[in-house]
């Protein structure tokens, strides 16, 4: 029986989602953060890092989505719908599939991190803290989002799906651009079109009603 260890808004919904398409049968074992935003301590009881998603099929214990995706595709995909069957799309598949980690997620990252420096600091040294982070920001971190999201607003103009039809390599990236798109508004019409797109899919509902979501801040 394969289980989902699902962390509380984290990277786990893409894991949830892509069982939903396969239609596997699976489990899921739930887990809240901190108060602190953490994981808590009882993952690392399933991994060492103690990092969601992980997913257990038998004794075997798989971290990391892309690497969760890509055995899931591998061992459960029959009819071979979620992987490009030809050369060209396998190369954009195995692309999109690393640049959501790789690439895009870091500066996503990065930027709520330096959104909460000044309430991690004693208070008489936040004006400081806030002003060293503002500039990272402005001369850093948001010309690079930027600079990716019109690269992505660009390929989606031209592009329905990342590789192809419908594959894992959207749900790789769906995540990011949604949390993108929660903050833009609909002001990249592409990525909202793709956003849009993939939320309509029955097992991303499914998943959507299953998941921890509905808890997320």
């Amino acid at each position: 029986m394969i289980t989902i260890h699902y962390l509380q808004c984290s990277r786990s919904f893409r894991i949830l989602w892509a069982l939903e398409e396969l239609g596997v049968d699976y489990q899921v074992e739930y887990y809240q953060r901190t108060s602190s935003y953490a994981a808590p301590e009882s993952l690392k009881k399933i991994h060492p890092l103690g990092k969601a998603p992980i997913l257990v099929d038998d004794d075997e214990v798989i971290v990391e989505s892309a690497v969760i995706l890509d055995y899931l595709q591998q061992e459960y995909d029959e009819q071979q719908q979620f992987k490009p069957p030809h050369p060209k799309e396998q190369r954009q598949y195995s692309y999109w599939m690393h640049y959501a980690e790789g690439s895009l997620m870091p500066l996503l990252v990065m930027t709520l991190v330096m959104n909460s420096v000044s309430k991690h600091v004693p208070w008489v040294i936040r004006p400081i803290a806030q002003r060293i982070t503002d500039g990272v920001k402005a001369g850093f971190v948001r010309p690079r989002v930027k600079e990716h999201i019109l690269y992505l607003e660009e390929y989606l103009a031209k592009h329905e799906y990342f590789a192809g039809d419908f594959s894992f390599a959207d749900i790789q990236m769906a995540f990011p651009l949604i949390a993108i798109q929660n903050r833009l508004h609909g002001k990249y019409p592409n990525i909202q079109a793709f956003v849009q797109r993939v939320q309509q899919r029955p097992a991303f509902q499914h998943a959507e009603q299953k998941s921890l979501h509905s808890q997320c801040a």
